[in-house]
């Protein structure tokens, strides 16, 4: 089975947490303190393994959390950073994030690694607090969390050339003889669900990847059919093969077919149109074929190359083939859409980004006030309530974000409720 879309789950692990310890050292009465940090969680990395060929992997296991870090310990030692959890993907897939759309990263060489959920910090030891007013703290942080998203797995393939046509115009065939891949061939429509991969190699010592893609069909761009399932893997491929049926069996112009895929193209993304094209006339062995071809040729560019072949009898293959290695080879590599940015090397590109408010506060259905707000729960999070000084500490945090002032002016009152995440405090006016 080909899987080429996927949405999975993957979290940075937590950082440990630090300690609250002194040191307990014969004859030093009073020893200072001595907890150490926590160490940093784990990042999860998407690596690219050349072998892979589908995310099909990804099917059965949607979830992947990295290890945290080891927590501190006493005599001021440090926990232990966790190692990243790498992640195998196959050449060409593209991660984006399912609540802003931004493309994470684009993972295309074999060896590519991109950090795609990072690991909280360890938190800080009493060691770290200690000032000459409070030499002997009792506060410690606990790890900050590690970042967690939903994401989109895409894979766009990296073929070199695509095959392009309606349905049953003979594409399959064609990669059958020229490649060792092995594709359903049948005789009917859209016997080609998945794409299929083949390596080809010319006389001359030349090779190029080749991709026999699903069948297209008017409205494709819209979705219709295999759709879109079918137009992300040609964004990637250098040169555009249109396979034609010339024999007019199934009652179809081949002008016409020819006009309505192009446009499927253009409508999906203009840039497709950019590509090398090298038009194929197939099965030029059946009996009204020459007298398509010729009434094909009246109607197109002049300039246009055409190559009669029959991939049943591998007729005229071998120009074919000199042919599409030659664009291979003369044509650079098409960036996608979002790797425009990248052109370049040395430019730097600042966006505006709104700022996020560091807390928001509403009413519950109980009419208790709710504090929200990813800085103040990543806070709340790092915050050891098992010890009265760290919740001194949380409370001056909140006091300098200015919490107390917010909640005062949407009129609560002293004793009243405020839940932030699933824990509630009184308001102390």
């Amino acid at each position: 089975m080909f899987v080429d879309q996927v949405k999975i789950y993957v979290k940075g692990g937590d950082g440990g947490n630090g300690m609250v310890a002194f040191r307990r050292e014969k004859y030093v009465p009073n020893g200072g303190p001595a907890g150490g940090d926590g160490g940093n969680g784990a990042n999860v990395v998407f690596e690219v393994e050349e072998g892979l060929r589908t995310l099909m992997d990804f099917r059965y296991q949607r979830h992947f959390k990295a290890p945290r870090g080891e927590h501190g310990m006493s005599k001021g030692m440090h926990g232990k950073n966790s190692k990243d959890m790498i992640v195998k993907v196959p050449p060409g897939t593209v991660v984006t994030d399912d609540v802003t759309g931004e493309v994470i990263a684009d993972l295309v060489e074999h060896g590519q690694q991109a950090i795609i959920a990072r690991g909280g910090r360890g938190g800080r030891g009493n060691s770290r607090f200690a000032t000459p007013a409070n030499p002997a703290p009792e506060i410690s942080e606990n790890g900050e969390p590690g970042i967690e998203r939903d994401i989109t797995l895409e894979l766009k393939l990296l073929a070199d050339a695509g095959l392009v046509g309606f349905p049953s115009v003979g594409k399959s065939t064609l990669l059958s003889v020229v490649t060792a891949a092995k594709p359903k061939i049948a005789a009917y429509h859209f016997t080609t669900l998945v794409p299929n991969l083949g390596m080809v190699e010319t006389e001359d010592g030349r090779s190029f990847v080749l991709a026999d893609l699903p069948g297209l069909i008017e409205g494709a761009h819209e979705g219709t059919g295999l759709g879109h399932q079918f137009l992300r893997h040609i964004e990637r491929t250098r040169v555009i093969i249109h396979v034609l049926d010339m024999s007019g069996m199934e009652g179809r112009d081949p002008y016409e077919d020819y006009i309505t895929i192009n446009n499927e193209l253009k409508e999906y993304n203009l840039r497709l149109t950019e590509r090398p094209e090298i038009i194929v006339a197939n099965k030029m062995d059946m009996p009204d074929a020459e007298d398509n071809l010729a009434a094909f040729k009246k109607k197109i560019d002049p300039d246009a190359v055409i190559f009669p072949i029959s991939a049943l009898t591998q007729s005229g293959l071998r120009d074919l083939l000199f042919s599409i290695a030659d664009k291979v080879d003369e044509t650079p590599e098409f960036l996608l859409d979002h790797e425009e940015e990248d052109l370049s090397v040395n430019r730097v590109v600042y966006r505006h980004e709104k700022q996020e408010a560091e807390f928001v506060i509403s009413r519950g259905l109980d009419g208790a006030f709710e504090l929200t707000g990813s800085k103040i729960e990543k806070l709340f999070k790092m915050t050891d309530f098992s010890r009265e000084e760290s919740i001194r500490r949380f409370a001056r945090q909140l006091r300098s974000m200015g919490v107390d002032d917010a909640l005062r002016e949407r009129g609560a009152k002293h004793g009243e409720i405020v839940r932030l995440m699933d824990y509630e405090f009184e308001f102390i006016d």
